[in-house]
This record gives C-alpha cells, structure tokens and sequence, in this order.
C-alpha cells in the first residue's frame, strides 16, 4: 500500500511539472498589449521578477511596440521601490539609450541620481558609490542648469558631500586607532567643499542595534580588547621613535 502511495505521489508530481512546464510554453506569440498587461499585473501584485519576464517577451516579440518605452520606465520606477537600485539603473540606461527624447532622457537621468543616492542608507558602506553619486550629480547641474529637478539634485549633492566628510572622518578615526597618524591627517585635510563649515559638521546618530557591530564611526566593539600599545607594523611610528632618539 505505502508503495502504491509512492508512485501514485510521482506520478501527480511529474503531471504538475509537465502542465506547468506546459503553461509556459504556452506563454508565446501574444499581442503586445497582453505582455504589456502581464507586466502591469505582476508588479501590483509584487512579483518583480516575472514582470522582469513579461517585459522579455514583450521586448523580443514585439521590438517596434510603442508600449515598449513607457514598459521600460514602468520597470525602471518599479525596481527602485522594491530597492533594486542596479536593476533600476539598467532600465533607464535602456530607456535613455532607445526610446528618450531630450526631456526624457533629462528626467531619466535624473532618476539614475536619485537611484544611486536612495542606495546609500549607510554612507560608510560604500566609498566608490557616493564619489559616482557626486560625479553625477555635478554633470547632471553642468548639463541642465535650468532643469526642473535641478534643486533636488542639489539637494541631494549637499547631502553626498556631507556624507563624503563624514566617511573621510571615520577613515582617519581607523587611522588614528591603528597608530597611524600620517594617513589620518590626510584624510582630515580632504574637504570636498570649502563653502561648507566641517568644523561644524556633526555625525549622525547611529542607532545602537547597528552601532552594536559595525560601530558608531569613532570606535568598535572590540576596542576594550585591543592592548593600549603602539603597532609595531606602523612605519609612520617608527620613523617618529627613531626622530625623536636623535
């Protein structure tokens, strides 16, 4: 009887897997606007990716449609709120590039600022993120300056730079805790922006579930472990021993 039960358990199985595969298949040789619906529904639904495969056949059957653009940036604002920030950035690359006039591709770019700055809810994560993030934001101010989005991009360049001090600041805190004071005041002597006054600049609190193993940007977890003697792997130390012997 158990045994009868085994076969009968593969045999439903393999059924599911062959209709299912069926389905698929099936899934072919639609009307652009049935790919366009599909895309629709998957992301009210929160299914990204079979969105993602929606907009794949729609883009391969369907190369000319004129629902293509307004699919792909769809995508593209689809993916930044389900925090898929590179996904987000692939879309508007692929909008820019086929489908933009020069509004669109104004407000695409724009998007692709706002993209890299939502990625960044931890600036001390991510040192080469926020520098692109900078770069981006002052190419994007260069090439529009009478754009629409042109003070949120400011807005958002304000806080990059913010953010940028405030990870030189963090580095040079590492340095100066590792014993190396050279590397330490070169990251203190980096300001971004001389309009802005560092000196007045203060961290921001970092909660303490987070600060709990990463750290608050001043000091570890792990510093009540580490002896209070000078690193013997410092070259800046030892050059100043041997100065100051002389």
């Amino acid at each position: 009887m158990r045994k009868n039960l085994h076969y009968f358990s593969f045999f439903i199985a393999i059924t599911l897997l062959f209709s299912a595969c069926s389905k698929e298949v099936d899934e072919y040789n639609k009307p652009a606007v049935y790919w366009y619906g599909k895309i629709v529904e998957s992301i009210s639904s929160g299914d990204i990716d079979r969105a993602d495969d929606y907009y794949s056949s729609l883009q391969g059957e369907h190369i000319g449609s004129p629902l293509l653009p307004e699919a792909t940036m769809i995508l593209a604002i689809a993916h930044m709120h389900f925090e898929e920030y590179l996904l987000t950035e692939h879309f508007l690359n692929e909008y820019g590039k086929r489908y933009a006039n020069e509004n669109e591709i104004e407000y695409a770019e724009f998007l692709k600022i706002k993209a890299k700055y939502m990625a960044l809810p931890n600036p001390r994560r991510d040192q080469v993120l926020i520098a692109q993030a900078i770069k981006d934001a002052n190419a994007f101010k260069e090439k529009y300056p009478h754009s629409m989005y042109y003070s949120l991009v400011d807005s958002m360049l304000t806080n990059l730079y913010l953010a940028d001090g405030v990870l030189n600041e963090t580095i040079a805190s590492l340095y100066e805790r590792v014993d190396k004071p050279k590397a330490a005041a070169y990251y203190r002597a980096i300001m971004p922006e001389k309009w802005i006054k560092w000196d007045e600049i203060e961290r921001a609190n970092t909660p303490w579930y987070k600060a709990m193993f990463e750290g608050d940007g001043t000091s570890s977890w792990y510093e009540i472990i580490i002896p209070d003697t000078k690193s013997v792997v410092s070259r800046n130390t030892v050059n100043e021993d041997i100065n100051n012997t002389k």
